[in-house]
């Protein structure tokens, strides 16, 4: 079994992984684990690991993590694995994975498998494969300007600070997009596979991450109030009935005409805007025990 580690994931998550190895280890399970050097580098070694024909590469990190192992076993049969070391582990929860070690360590062993079913990011150089959503606009604005030290002190903490400072610093420029053909504009989107966002809190219902298509959230009301409005009412479940946004089913979305907007995937800056959103060609095998 390979593991990829991100050694960013802090001392407190590296103690939960090494519960989970020291059970593995116990059971006979003959481990190999592989810290993450430097950005894409989980994908390098799972691409190298499917190559090789490995039977599954199990992340342990954050979803960011998890989106670049997926990454580099799009195409192949080897299994996803994952240990949840991230701040939010928004896959893990859309999927009902476990947290505590003995459970994850029981689900790694037993090889149950679901489908997830990624979505691509289509950059001028690049493809870029996410596992849960894919935000533009002020959702990007946030990631792009969230500081790496902050995040690892106070985990989710640090996303809703910098909330509160882009809904004030943010200029909501208009984002331009096609959804299956048809034009849309909204002051910042989130391109969803999942139905959670930012960890347990309902973003798109409808969502499905083991089928292709995605479900697209509009936030069509720029400014300060509705950025707050929305981010009071994510934890409480009711964003999707907020006033100015609007949910609708896609298979391809574009983003044409465009000036300088911000991007991420699954809590992670982008370099530049992608001409556009669609399924990858396969899903695949997650462990989920």
């Amino acid at each position: 079994m390979l593991i990829i580690f991100n050694p960013f994931a802090g001392r407190r998550r590296i103690a939960l992984l090494w519960r989970v190895l020291d059970m593995l280890m116990h059971n006979g399970v003959k481990l190999e684990v592989v810290e993450t050097e430097h950005p894409g580098h989980a994908i390098e070694l799972a691409r190298e690991a499917a190559r090789e024909g490995r039977g599954m590469v199990v992340a342990a990190g954050g979803d960011g993590t998890i989106a670049e192992v997926a990454n580099g076993l799009i195409g192949s049969t080897t299994a996803l694995g994952v240990i949840p070391l991230g701040t939010a582990n928004v896959l893990a929860k859309e999927y009902g994975l476990p947290s505590s070690p003995r459970a994850v360590a029981n689900m790694l062993a037993y090889k149950r498998v679901r489908p997830l079913w990624p979505g691509v990011a289509k950059l001028p150089e690049r493809d870029h494969v996410f596992v849960q959503m894919a935000g533009f606009g002020f959702d990007g604005a946030v990631v792009h300007g969230l500081p790496p030290l902050l995040k690892r002190a106070i985990g989710r903490g640090a996303y809703v600070w910098q909330c509160l400072w882009e809904s004030l610093a943010y200029n909501f420029p208009t984002v331009r997009l096609a959804i299956d053909g048809k034009p849309y504009e909204a002051a910042s989107v989130v391109v969803s596979k999942g139905r959670l966002y930012g960890g347990a809190y309902m973003l798109a219902p409808e969502a499905r991450s083991d089928a292709p298509g995605f479900q697209v959230v509009l936030f069509e009301r720029p400014g300060t109030f509705s950025a707050l409005l929305s981010g009071a009412a994510l934890p409480l479940g009711v964003l999707p009935r907020c006033p100015g946004v609007r949910i609708l089913p896609a298979s391809h979305v574009e983003f044409p005409g465009n000036a300088r907007i911000w991007a991420q995937c699954d809590g992670d800056a982008l370099d530049g805007l992608p001409f556009a959103v669609t399924n990858a060609e396969a899903p695949i095998s997650l462990i989920t025990g």
